[in-house]
């Protein structure tokens, strides 16, 4: 037996139309129309091979008190081609970031439910 790969991750948000307004409008993730009826309002979005998640369900994690770095918190971390433009973007639609401290080209930012993002040029 061998782990082949991630899969998919799941984001717990409050509502998946605000939350795809981030990871579709903004980051440009496609919406895969293949899931089923879950019993609960989501979404799934095609990343490469990957996917995310989003589940509208209540959340048992408190968004209070989070590190304001997003590297020093539980993230998700996505590939992208261009930083500076995503710099750009996220400026654009005020959405604070903190750029890595390890010196990489990537920066952290949160969704609009508090979920740490890292976005890490390739």
């Amino acid at each position: 037996m061998s782990v082949l790969a991630i899969h998919h991750v799941s984001i717990i948000v409050a509502s998946v139309g605000r939350a795809l307004d981030f990871y579709s409008g903004l980051l440009g993730l496609s919406v895969d129309l293949t899931r089923p009826d879950l019993g609960y309002p989501g979404a799934w979005l095609t990343v490469g091979t990957q996917q995310i998640h989003l589940l509208e369900v209540p959340n048992p994690d408190s968004t209070e008190g989070r590190p304001h770095h997003g590297g020093r918190d539980r993230h998700l971390a996505l590939l992208i081609d261009n930083l500076q433009s995503m710099r750009h973007q996220l400026d654009s639609a005020g959405i604070p970031y903190t750029l890595s401290k390890s010196g990489r080209k990537a920066l952290f930012c949160r969704d609009y439910d508090g979920n740490a993002v890292e976005l890490i040029e390739a």
